[in-house]
């Protein structure tokens, strides 16, 4: 007998759990369709991954039917059903788990999760005689009918409160037929109240509008067959990127296609969402945004909007890659070096990467877009794999910032001892840019009062009870802080060790400059932007949006506002202490410095004033520091990649990071070593495998932790071997293994 059978993915299973199910005849089942199906006397939810016919009547057993559907829509297009399958195999995780992170919410459960209210609309047939009767006897409620008449349905909320009419009244005219009431979908708009005028695109210069041409052409590729190779943007900060893109998606859409534009920072998503929803005003909803600082209830509508095929066009952090668009025409990565874009939780993805593989999966060209190229899509530039597009001026011929970098050392010492946090030259330029109605942004990144509390007489420093770590000093809550766990507690007045009462607060972050500025620049209007400042809804784009309107005189922060905002106002930035980051045991930490410098530098300048940076540290003649003081990109590229190619680093082989954690120490210490050993007797020869050691942060979250790396020219070598070993190899329940292919963080 031949039926419909469909390969069902169960949810939540350990291990990928694929079962067999006969279709209905009254559904219409595809891949990527949510379902729920009979297994083990209950309903149990998958997604279903293919869909055939198939001779039932020779299995040894009966299969069951699917039960519902929990849509009527596939929910995964074929374009990310490809990409899960590459992801699980790539980055050693479970389809569930990929599937799982590319569905938001409330479409994961039995029946997808929408909002509903309540309207209420003329009835068009409605009894006349009534009608009459309610005109001349009930004068509210003929003011009602007056209402909906001239504004057609209504919210009921919006009816029995902004517009004052009682519920008593509409629940009348619903009992004689005149009006009804109703529920339907409403849909969570996070742009709600703002209103976008159309904006026009803008004269290129000749860099620009070489790059629009490069890219241009690769959309071409498509028609003509061709596979688009992958294009690097490399522009300096300033240069114009953005209308590049912005002119490039113009096209894409005029062929009838759509595009995902992933940024890094939720910082910059409402600026550049903002430049968006103007250039496309004049066609509602066009444009979709997806970032975590969404509500559940706003990221699934605006999901929705995707889906329902009325947003073409998608903005968003790392998992708006994941957006469900069919006709893909383009996708653009902004920043395209940043660190951002590696997800830290399983499936540890890198979203750039991701955009890559999935042009090719869905054959559309792809944009990575960098002041500072990350060393890997460079040397893929040298290698041939992408092509380069350069711009190299600013737009308008406007100069890059002069940067000055200032030796804390000297400084420390003409302030008699102690850290610095301001040094005088930038004190006396920030007092300038006062005077001259301009505008500086500070930047530390390193939020709290103090980076931990300490004991001169003794050498006691607070450390985290749950993690290997110190903790942080936040004076506003009064509490020392963990800022890997989240652990709190109130600050000792005095040393627990020794009782001395001259314990003092070590370092500096944001919180204290704030009230250094305070005390300094007492007329300036000084805005602190960290997480610990801007935890209320809309908070971010509020202050920025003040900022730009000259309401702010300086704006202090961490990363969130150290790359891709445009303020024309500011001339002046200041980087309090460069070296935050820069000696950590990372091979990246040098290019993570140099592109971090770079960035935050690219805001200063921007309009018609010319703009000055000054970089305050203590390691003044670091590679890092002096290569991105003179904007030199390609010199600092050369002698890393001559750094990382000498010592078998990435870009030049791939590494998997094997960590192995326990709250006892003993056990993951021991399961590490049985999981090396078992690598080892088998290792390929062209894997390298470092020795079982404690990881940089032993401890975490109350677990002792462990690692090992393997190395290789080919990452799917490394997937492979691992995946070998582990499918015969059990651990302990309170043992947990995670493997992290091309890890960004090693600790």
């Amino acid at each position: 007998m031949i039926e419909t059978v469909a390969q069902v993915l169960i949810d939540g299973a350990s291990e990928d759990l694929t079962f067999s199910y006969v279709v209905p005849s009254d559904l219409k089942v595809t891949p990527g369709v949510r379902v729920t199906v009979p297994l083990r006397g209950r309903n149990a939810l998958g997604t279903v991954i293919s869909v055939g016919e198939q001779d039932t009547s020779v299995l040894k057993y009966t299969l069951k039917p699917i039960a519902t559907l929990v849509s009527g829509e596939a929910f995964l297009t074929p374009g990310l059903m490809k990409l899960a399958n590459w992801i699980s195999g790539y980055y050693l995780c479970a389809i569930e788990s990929v599937f799982r992170t590319m569905l938001p919410k409330p479409s994961r459960g039995e029946k997808e999760k929408r909002k509903l209210a309540k309207f209420v609309k003329v009835v068009a047939d409605a009894d006349s005689a009534t009608r009459e009767e309610v005109k001349t006897r009930a004068k509210k409620q003929w003011e009602i009918l007056e209402y909906l008449e001239k504004n057609g349905e209504t919210l009921l909320a919006t009816l029995s409160g902004e517009a004052g009419f009682g519920r008593a009244s509409i629940k009348s005219l619903n009992e004689r037929g005149l009006v009804d009431i109703f529920e339907k979908i409403v849909t969570r708009d996070p742009t709600a109240g703002i209103e976008y005028v159309e904006s026009k695109s803008l004269t290129l210069n000749d860099e620009q509008a070489e790059s629009l041409k490069m890219v241009e052409a690769s959309m071409d590729s498509v028609y003509a067959g061709e596979k688009p190779v992958p294009i690097l943007l490399y522009g300096v900060t300033g240069s114009g990127k953005t209308e590049v893109y912005l002119q490039a998606i113009e096209r894409a859409v005029e062929m009838g296609k759509g595009a995902i534009v992933l940024v890094p920072e939720i910082a910059l998503t409402p600026q550049t969402a903002d430049r968006f929803k103007q250039r496309f005003a004049a066609i509602q909803d066009q444009v979709a945004i997806l970032h975590s600082n969404l509500s559940e209830g706003e990221r699934h509508d605006e999901w929705r909007k995707v889906l329902d095929h009325k947003a073409r066009i998608v903005i968003g952090a790392r998992s708006a890659i994941f957006s469900p668009i069919r006709n893909l025409g383009l996708i653009v990565v902004d920043e395209e070096h940043e660190s951002s874009y590696k997800q830290d939780t399983v499936p540890r993805y890198q979203a750039r990467d991701l955009a890559v593989v999935r042009a090719h999966l869905e054959k559309c060209p792809v944009v990575l877009g960098s002041a500072t190229p990350s060393l890997e899509s460079w040397k893929n530039v040298e290698t041939g794999k992408y092509a380069l597009s350069q711009m190299k001026l600013r737009i308008d011929d406007r100069n890059l910032p002069l940067i000055r970098v200032i030796d804390m050392r000297t400084e420390a010492r003409k302030q008699k001892g102690g850290m610095a946090i301001l040094s005088s030259k930038l004190r006396e330029l920030v007092d300038q840019r006062l005077e001259n109605g301009e505008q500086t942004i500070l930047f530390l990144n390193r939020r709290g009062f103090a980076r931990n509390i300490l004991c001169p007489e003794c050498g006691y420093v607070a450390n985290c009870k749950h993690c290997a770590t110190t903790m942080t000093v936040h004076r506003g809550e009064d509490r020392l802080i963990c800022h890997i766990c989240g652990f709190s507690q109130m600050p000792p007045r005095k040393c627990p060790d020794c009782s001395s009462k001259s314990i003092v607060n070590a370092g500096y972050g944001t919180e204290k400059v704030e009230e250094v500025l305070n005390k300094v620049f007492k007329s300036a209007r000084i805005q602190r932007v960290d997480t610990d400042t801007m935890r209320k809804k809309n908070q971010l784009r509020d202050t920025l949006s003040a900022f730009k309107a000259k309401k702010i005189d300086i704006l202090l922060g961490t990363q969130m506002i150290a790359k891709g905002l445009h303020f024309p106002n500011v001339t002046l930035v200041g980087i309090l202490n460069s070296d935050v980051g820069l000696h950590i045991p990372d091979f990246r930490a040098g290019e993570r410095t140099f592109q971090l410098l770079t960035q935050v530098a690219g805001r200063a300048g921007r309009g018609e004033l010319e703009g000055e940076v000054i970089v305050q540290t203590y390691t003044p003649h670091h590679p890092a520091i002096q290569f991105g003081r003179h904007h030199d990109f390609d010199g600092f590229a050369e002698q890393e990649l001559a750094m990382r190619r000498q010592f078998g680093h990435p870009p030049y082989l791939h590494m998997a990071l094997i960590t192995v954690r326990s709250v006892h120490k003993e056990r993951a210490d021991f399961s590490l070593k049985t999981l090396h050993a078992r690598l080892k007797r088998s290792l390929p020869d062209d894997i390298k495998l470092t020795e079982p050691l404690p990881s940089p942060l032993e401890r975490s979250h109350d677990q002792w932790r462990f690692q090992i790396i393997l190395k290789s020219v080919n990452a799917r070598v490394i997937a492979a071997h691992i995946r070998e070993i582990l499918k015969d190899l059990t651990f302990p329940a309170d043992v947990i293994v995670t493997t992290d292919m091309d890890p960004y963080m090693m600790s």
